[in-house]
C-alpha cells in the first residue's frame, strides 16, 4: 500500500460514534442556516411580509434547519441503539467529504469548534475557495 493510501486509511471504529459526528455536522449545518434568518428579515422593513417569494424564502429556511435538526436526533437515537462492537471503515465516506475542516471532524473525536461558531466569530473575514 502507498504512503498516501496509509495516510488516508483510516481504521474501523464504532458505527454510533460516527453517527454522533455526523449528527453534530448536521446540528452545524441548522445552526449556519439560522444564522441567514435575521439577514433576510432585519427589522427595517416590513416590505418582505407582503412578497409572497420572501416568505416562501423564510419559510424554506425553516423547513431547512427543522429537517437539520430532526435528522441529526434520528442519527443521535439510531447510534443509541447501535452495539459498541458493530465496526465501520469509513475511508471511502471520507474521500466523498471535500471540506478539510468537517472532513476531520467526521474523521475522529477530536475537540473544535463547529463551522457556525468559527463564522460567527470571524466576523468580516472572507475564505476563497
Amino acid at each position: 500500500m502507498a504512503a498516501k493510501d496509509r495516510e488516508n486509511q483510516v481504521l474501523p471504529e464504532p458505527l454510533f460514534d460516527v453517527l454522533g459526528r455526523v449528527s453534530g455536522e448536521l446540528r452545524d449545518v441548522a445552526m449556519l442556516i439560522e444564522q441567514l434568518e435575521p439577514m433576510l428579515s432585519d427589522g427595517q422593513s416590513d416590505e418582505h411580509l407582503h412578497s409572497p417569494e420572501h416568505m416562501r424564502l423564510l419559510q424554506g429556511i425553516d423547513l431547512a434547519v427543522q429537517k437539520a435538526k430532526g435528522l441529526a436526533a434520528f442519527l443521535d437515537c439510531l447510534g443509541e441503539e447501535l452495539d459498541v462492537d458493530h465496526l465501520i471503515d469509513i475511508t471511502t465516506a471520507l474521500n466523498l467529504v471535500t471540506l478539510a475542516d468537517m472532513k476531520t471532524r467526521l474523521r475522529a473525536a477530536v475537540e473544535s469548534k463547529n463551522s457556525a461558531a468559527i463564522y460567527q466569530a470571524a466576523s468580516g473575514d472572507l475564505d476563497f475557495f
